[in-house]
């Protein structure tokens, strides 16, 4: 089985990569190579490497994001089910800063997005249910929600045209909108 894959620098979003991995299919189904290190590592900084692997289940119309920090390397996709997957530049001194882009992820069109710190990463599900996968590459220790950013996902200033306008939401996205409304955002 080969581990081809096609390796593109976002045009939006500078450092940003666009993986598609070669798919295999026959009556069975298919299969496909999500990561390769020799291939994949090669785009983070000299001797950093992942260092662990996270999954999310989430249901029809569940927003997640957008969330961030300063030092992990997130490299995502949609393993079951459909998402529309965003990345927002949240670093301040960036041409782009809180512009973003989307990407559809699904089972006909298979991506993986490396997004490097000081990205906003988000997600949208428009599938009944979907399996995110995130693997995390940073130095130190991980840096866990409290000590995260967030964005409000309805922040005008970033204007995201969502798939619908009244998603699920955890309480940390929630909170971020209330401070949004009130005038308190990032």
């Amino acid at each position: 089985m080969a581990f081809d894959f096609i390796i593109e620098e976002s045009q939006e979003i500078k450092g940003v990569h666009i993986i598609t991995p070669s798919i295999s299919e026959d009556l069975r189904g298919n299969i496909w190579t999500s990561f390769y290190q020799e291939e994949i590592e090669q785009l983070l900084p000299a001797g950093l490497h992942f260092k662990h692997d996270k999954f999310s289940q989430s249901r029809q119309n569940v927003l997640r994001g957008i969330h961030g920090d300063f030092k992990t390397w997130k490299y995502v996709t949609c393993v079951f089910g459909e998402i529309h997957q965003y990345v927002v530049d949240c670093r301040k001194n960036s041409p782009t800063y809180l512009k973003w882009q989307e990407f559809l992820i699904n089972k006909d069109n298979q991506k993986i997005i490396l997004i490097p710190p000081s990205m906003g990463n988000a997600y949208y599900v428009t599938s009944e249910y979907a399996v995110y996968h995130y693997k995390c590459a940073y130095e130190g220790e991980y840096i866990d929600a409290g000590e995260q950013f967030t964005f409000a996902w309805n922040d005008k200033r970033i204007g995201i045209a969502w798939p619908a306008p009244n998603p699920v939401l955890s309480d940390r996205d929630m909170l971020a909108a209330v401070k949004q409304r009130k005038g308190n955002a990032l």
